[in-house]
């Protein structure tokens, strides 16, 4: 199935879309790339939801991506003695490492190495960031703090500390089962919760290896710091604004998902943005104006995916979400402000023969009209360098890879077809116009681009621009 927008969809599965009926569903209506949440369910429910994934992609026969998304620590405040606790402006409130049930004055948080990280006159946020708290003196064990917002608070609510990088690891015991268990069940894509650092990701590189590409999550202020760090050891980033809309001041997260996109876009890696984005849809048929206009800007961003979370997981109108989602992009797609901020937002290719290419197919397709550009990888390197460029053309990419295929689902643009490699010239201008035909990018008198590396089969070696005609002979 060809889809007729450029930027992906993804979505997670939960209660809500958790049987082949409704993955089928989701697929129809526009999800290019599923989301399994870690933080949910256990590995058994994974298996059945990757199987029913794969019974799909079977009879579509067009390649899904499965990502897996780790939980990461999660911080969080110890019990009470009664159900609930109201903290007032003023009031002086201590967090320490004593883990029995607290009252007004104070409440257990058992993690010593936050402790390790906090300064005199440091923020913390508990509940989602609803009370505030001011460190004012502080021990190895303890921090006494002044209550800056007040509120309700609960026993296990979790915690925040916006300046602090916290000198813990991203993944936790129960995150390096649920990634052993990813890899070996043939996740795509991971993406890695709590990044602070590039540090981050290249430990998680060590376990992964190629298996799987790594999607960082910025949804802490010390990511947004280490931004292009981050992204050049990742595969692709993810603008999480729900925790990081916690964690910064919310006037700060659209400059920051649209830095993240630009910054991503440059490095030629993917782009997500996630959380909210048609939260109103979880228990309404139809999203409100300014969620619509939410999806409509991230498109315009030139974000590679959109992600739904709680939309298709537990929501009661999943398949209209996607629709919605679907219509949104598409709509967008076709405006002209949308091909204008695409053209201001062109990138100067990189000193590399790769890029000189990619950039000049981009080029040669807009200045001829060609109806795709046709590229040729093994690694996806290359389909990655031309989405890159965002080029009007579509991009129909043809690998041998199967795991690739899949994982490139995620990119701006990229139709991938899974067909064995080519070993000549004449090979691989038939099967470009064969291809283009076949899965409706051409047809007979139009033009298309064609990029590959000489000699055939050797990944990011891309050192060849063609430009062909499909005529009748083409057809079949």
């Amino acid at each position: 199935m060809r889809r007729e927008r450029k930027t992906k969809i993804i979505a997670t599965l939960g209660p809500a879309s958790g049987s082949h009926e409704m993955i089928k569903k989701l697929y129809d209506a526009g999800v290019d790339v599923f989301r399994l949440n870690m933080s949910h369910g256990d590995h058994d429910n994974k298996i059945e939801l990757i199987n029913m994934i794969r019974h799909v992609e079977a009879e579509v026969n067009h390649p899904i991506a499965v990502m897996f998304d780790l939980q990461g620590p999660k911080i969080r405040i110890a019990t009470f003695k009664t159900d609930r606790v109201i903290l007032h402006s003023g009031d002086t409130f201590t967090l320490d490492l004593d883990l029995t049930p607290g009252d007004k004055t104070r409440v257990g948080l058992p993690h010593k190495e936050i402790f390790e990280g906090l300064k005199i006159g440091t923020d913390i946020l508990l509940n989602d960031g609803l009370v505030r708290l001011v460190v004012e003196e502080l021990t190895d064990t303890s921090a006494k703090c002044r209550v800056e917002a007040g509120g309700v608070l609960s026993a296990r609510k979790g915690v925040n500390v916006p300046s602090v990088i916290v000198p813990m690891s991203s993944m936790t015991e129960k995150d390096h089962k649920d990634l052993t268990f990813a890899l070996n069940h043939g996740a795509d894509w991971i993406a890695l919760s709590f990044v602070q650092r590039g540090e981050d990701v290249a430990a998680v590189r060590k376990i992964v290896g190629r298996r799987a590409a790594i999607l960082a999550k910025i949804e802490k202020p010390a990511a947004v710091q280490h931004l292009d760090e981050i992204i050049e050891l990742a595969d692709g980033v993810m603008v999480a604004r729900g925790d990081l809309g916690v964690e910064e001041p919310l006037e700060n997260v659209p400059g920051i998902q649209k830095m993240a996109i630009e910054h991503a876009r440059r490095a030629g890696k993917p782009v997500v943005v996630a959380t909210q984005m048609l939260e109103s849809m979880v228990t309404a048929p139809t999203p409100t104006r300014a969620e619509v206009s939410d999806v409509a800007t991230a498109v315009h961003d030139g974000a590679d995916a959109v992600m739904l979370s709680a939309e298709s997981a537990m929501g009661d109108f999943p398949v209209e979400a996607v629709s919605v989602m679907n219509r949104v992009a598409c709509r967008v797609e076709r405006e002209p402000t949308y091909a204008s901020n695409i053209e201001r937002g062109a990138l100067q290719p990189n000193a590399t023969t790769e890029d000189a290419i990619s950039a000049a197919a981009r080029q040669a397709a807009g200045t001829l009209n060609a109806k795709a550009i046709v590229t040729f990888t093994t690694s996806g390197a290359t389909a990655l360098r031309a989405a890159r460029e965002r080029p009007t053309s579509p991009i129909l990419v043809m690998t041998p890879n199967r795991a690739i295929a899949r994982r490139l689902s995620l990119a701006w643009g990229l139709h991938t077809v899974i067909t064995k490699d080519v070993d000549s010239f004449e090979e691989m201008l038939a099967k470009s116009k064969r291809m283009a035909v076949r899965h409706g990018f051409g047809a007979e008198g139009d033009r298309i681009v064609i990029t590959a590396g000489v000699p055939f089969g050797t990944p990011g070696a891309t050192n060849v621009m063609h430009i062909a005609w499909i005529s009748a002979g083409d057809q079949e």
